[in-house]
């Protein structure tokens, strides 16, 4: 898929713009071609994105080396920390980057943020190629009065928070409410509110923290309302996860049928997958439910419901403006056909009562070193293929590159692309010539800043040690929240 960003950056940049090869170059490409020289490639973050860059470059390269750098002190990126706790096996995925990182010519270096520890312009000394896949690792706020009251989060905060991101380990949401809003529609979303809404039984046995799991089962919240600015045939969540939804123990979906009238002939002509999401939206809210399911839905003691056609417009303070009680929803009506549709407001609004507000619009790039262009708009940086534009031998991956967009598989494709893209730069004689000393530089540095990375054998010592403190819960691991406790585990 090509980066949302050629719209705004034509055919013009490096290295089309390079002039052609010296007679130096050519000799590099030779040298190159018959591999007596050993690439030393550099990697951003080690999430989907970085690691499946690194797997197509070692791959694809015989003698390549790669130094995948991660700020975080364990590896996996979202794999670790956004997968949902009861979806162990979207997280088998860390196998393969496992035999990756155990690649004689792979490295990993965690617990070195790049853009504060070492520059992007030092790693491009030390390296012939540096790749940035570090994701996106920030939220897209709502830009509404009121969403700094308490009671108001990010869903990715609440999600590093039951997935045991460090950053997010204090975050102690209140779930003394009755009522939790989503704003949002995505995979997100429901991820949130069927944790918000499973048993605390059903989440026991999977690597959801232990505080996470100690606060829901203590919480109060019976109603989820999943809340969007457009239609039905506009979700963006995938038929899966509202699948399990419909069929969580324990709830029943309130779904509005009048939102649904004339869907069944529209949805002829729309693509399948998005047919057999709005046809199992329809059922679930337009068919009655068998004796079965019936009567599993009248013993549910919690609920949660799509509500569409809704815009937040402002978060409404309890009695003593102290924190969060309700939302007040501007009322939309669609404008555009196609992907082109929008959400425009029709002047009427509607109050939400809630003690909870989740805000599930997107997540975002941050911009990581001055020296690194960025579209603060699109929250990408500017590449073409991969390659950053303007700044020959540096590229990027994954959400940095197009967007926080796609599955796991979206940014696998997307990452082998930029892993060619460098390749073929590479054999073309585009890249710096001579021999890089690549880790060995900036082990110096590092040193010399009181900065100590993390190796991939260090980060296996403390699986070990995960493993161990969930065995005797029957968890798969107990994840390690302090960073100042790993260190420690580490020896350091």
């Amino acid at each position: 898929m090509a980066p949302r960003c050629w719209r705004w950056w034509p055919w013009t940049a490096w290295p089309r713009t390079r002039p052609p090869p010296s007679e130096s170059t050519q000799s590099f490409r030779q040298q190159f071609s018959t591999q007596e020289q050993t690439p030393q490639i550099c990697v951003v973050g080690s999430g989907p994105a970085g690691f499946y860059t690194a797997q197509h470059l070692l791959k694809h390269h015989s003698r390549a080396h790669v130094d995948i750098y991660e700020k975080q002190l364990v590896p996996f990126g979202l794999v670790r920390f956004g997968v949902a706790p009861d979806h162990p096996e979207v997280k088998n995925v860390i196998n393969t980057f496992t035999r990756t990182a155990h690649s004689d010519r792979c490295a990993f270096h965690g617990n070195v943020v790049v853009g504060r520890d070492v520059t992007v312009q030092e790693l491009r000394d030390a390296y012939h190629a540096v790749v940035l896949s570090y994701g996106a690792e920030d939220h897209r706020g709502l830009e509404i009065p009121g969403e700094e009251l308490p009671g108001v989060l990010s869903a990715r905060a609440f999600v590093g928070w039951y997935n045991g991101l460090p950053e997010n380990r204090k975050l102690a949401p209140d779930l003394s409410c009755d009522t939790a809003v989503v704003l949002g529609q995505g995979n997100v979303a429901l991820d949130v509110a069927r944790i918000l809404l499973t048993p605390p039984e059903y989440l026991e046995k999977t690597d959801i923290t232990e505080a996470a799991l100690g606060a829901l089962r203590q919480s109060r919240v019976k109603t989820v309302w999943i809340v969007g600015r457009r239609g039905p045939l506009q979700v963006a969540f995938a038929i899966k996860e509202l699948r399990e939804m419909i069929q969580l123990p324990g709830t029943r979906p309130i779904l509005d049928p009048a939102d649904f009238l004339g869907l069944q002939d529209r949805i002829k002509e729309v693509p399948r997958p998005r047919k057999r999401l709005t046809e199992l939206l329809l059922q679930a809210a337009t068919e009655k439910p068998g004796v079965a399911e019936a009567a599993r839905r009248a013993s549910a003691s919690r609920a949660w419901g799509l509500r569409f056609f809704r815009s937040p417009q402002q978060v409404l303070p309890s009695p003593d403006g102290r924190r969060a009680a309700g939302i007040r929803l501007a009322v939309t009506r669609l404008e555009g056909v196609g992907e082109a549709t929008r959400a425009v407001p029709t002047g009427a609004v509607e109050d939400l009562p809630c003690g909870l507000v989740l805000s599930s619009i997107g997540y975002k790039s941050r911009p990581i070193d001055p020296s690194v262009p960025f579209d603060p708009k699109l929250g990408v940086i500017p590449n073409m293929e991969g390659r950053v534009v303007d700044v020959p031998g540096l590229y990027c991956s994954g959400w940095v590159k197009r967007g926080p967009t796609g599955v796991i598989t979206t940014t696998m494709t997307d990452s082998f692309v930029t892993g060619q893209i460098l390749l073929q730069d590479l054999k073309a004689g585009l890249l710096p010539s001579g021999p890089r000393p690549g880790y060995a530089a900036i082990k110096a540095l590092l040193g010399s800043r009181g900065v100590w990375p993390v190796s991939f054998s260090d980060w296996e010592k403390l699986d070990a040690e995960e493993v161990s403190r969930g065995q005797g819960a029957g968890k798969p691991r107990e994840k390690l929240l302090d960073p100042q406790e790993m260190l420690r585990l580490l020896g350091r």
